[in-house]
């Protein structure tokens, strides 16, 4: 198993220096740098982290590949917004279910950058099909959901549930039930925050499996609800 003490100084530096000249010219300059102070480090923490994610989930996929793994490319999409910057400032992994091609499936994410780390589990913003699946689940197993979200473990590491809502009662749900505030939202988050100093020490690898299994009754409700295993 391989040894992960933190991720370097430089790696937060390095995003305070792109947010200051996010160009093609500076990126292609300090391209080493980034695979030397930021893939390099988080493919090294993939591998430290893969084997306590699997001892919570084998169906969920830890890929350290530097390319095409678990790791978001740090190329922005411009085509379509008014933002034009062509990099991220910040970086981010996704272990997402096995049965999944897409960010918008149950999955683990983590994000860095220089002002704030966090790291939890759910489901961000899945497709009308599911997102249906998972508020019927709601709906109609109101114990089993207050319990997720109400569990000790849960509330001590996450407080409550993250994810945009609706102002109206979706079509089709009794806008009376005594969860219609979960049932409303868009997404099924939970999220803890950390800080910059946890991620550049060997504890950062403890706290994210630590979050990963308080997560772990929210993950399953989901993939109960989506039909996919956990």
């Amino acid at each position: 198993m391989i040894k992960f003490n933190g991720l370097p100084k430089d790696f937060f530096v390095f995003f305070k220096d792109l947010a200051k000249h996010n160009e093609r010219a500076w990126f292609e300059a300090n391209k080493q740098r980034y695979k030397d102070v930021v893939v390099g480090p988080l493919c090294d923490f993939m591998e430290a982290v893969a084997p306590r994610v699997a001892k919570i989930s084998k169906h969920i996929v830890v890929d350290p590949r530097p390319n095409g793994g678990s790791m978001f490319r740090i190329y922005r999409d411009v085509r379509f917004g008014k933002d034009k910057r062509p990099y991220k400032e910040n970086a981010g992994l996704h272990f997402r279910h096995g049965l999944g091609r897409d960010a918008h499936v149950p999955g683990f994410y983590i994000h860095f950058d220089p002002n704030e780390v966090f790291f939890g589990g759910g489901i961000w913003m899945p497709d009308p099909g599911a997102l249906n699946k998972v508020r019927n689940a709601i709906a109609g197993e109101p114990k089993a959901w207050t319990k997720v979200v109400a569990g000790k473990a849960f509330v001590k590491v996450f407080k409550s549930i993250d994810g945009e809502a609706l102002v109206r009662p979706p079509k089709g749900f009794d806008p009376e039930h005594k969860l219609i505030n979960d049932i409303k939202r868009k997404s099924f988050f939970a999220t803890r925050r950390s800080t910059a100093k946890v991620a550049q020490s060997a504890g950062l690898v403890d706290e994210v499996e630590s979050a990963f299994k308080a997560a772990k009754p929210l993950m399953k409700f989901l993939c109960d609800a989506l039909d996919a295993p956990f």
